[in-house]
């Protein structure tokens, strides 16, 4: 979320959800211009989700047969994602029952951030299609739909971002003086 605020989608936006759809979906997300990690850090593990009474995991949603998918790791996900390209149904449901997910993850966010914006990176944004059922199935689940893109920065956005987050330390060391607003406590 910081490197899209920074240099990506998110630019001019401060109240911003970044979702890394992956083998676990995972979300950072500016409350305000400011990256909320929640007490322990980790908010935005929204992998979890399936805990709470959607035992759902990325192998059944995935899988093209009756078994999980295994392994389950990007060139098996991407095999089905081609598959369903080349309109095999069983990859289409696969990747139907991927993106039910996805929305249901997301919602959760978004009903209990309220964000402008929702950027969307990894997997899901390498796939066909993506965004116009995100953004209908968010207009039916939340009481104000965010906007909804995919990530301008594709891979480079974790570490992109991590980069920004070591400039604003030493910006902050380097630059801080005692009794202003920027100085460390």
């Amino acid at each position: 979320v910081v490197a899209e605020h920074w240099k990506g989608a998110a630019r001019g936006t401060d109240d911003v959800v970044f979702v890394l759809a992956g083998l676990s979906p995972g979300a950072g997300s500016l409350i305000g211009g400011r990256l909320h990690r929640g007490y322990g850090g980790a908010a935005g593990e929204i992998g979890a989700l399936h805990l709470l009474g959607r035992e759902a995991t990325p192998e059944t949603l995935l899988s093209t047969t009756d078994e999980p998918l295994h392994p389950l790791d990007e060139q098996a996900v991407a095999e089905v994602f081609t598959q369903a390209r080349e309109g095999d149904q069983r990859a289409l449901a696969a990747m139907d029952r991927f993106i039910r997910r996805l929305v249901h993850d997301v919602a959760a966010l978004v009903l209990a951030l309220d964000p402008e914006l929702v950027v969307i990176g990894g997997w899901a944004a390498g796939l066909d299609g993506v965004l116009e059922p995100l953004r209908r199935e968010l207009a039916r689940y939340c009481l104000r739909p965010p906007k909804v893109t995919l990530s301008h920065l594709g891979e480079a956005a974790v570490a992109t971002g991590a980069v920004r987050l070591a400039l604003d330390h030493v910006e902050e060391q380097l630059f801080a003086v005692e009794g202003t607003v920027t100085a460390r406590r």
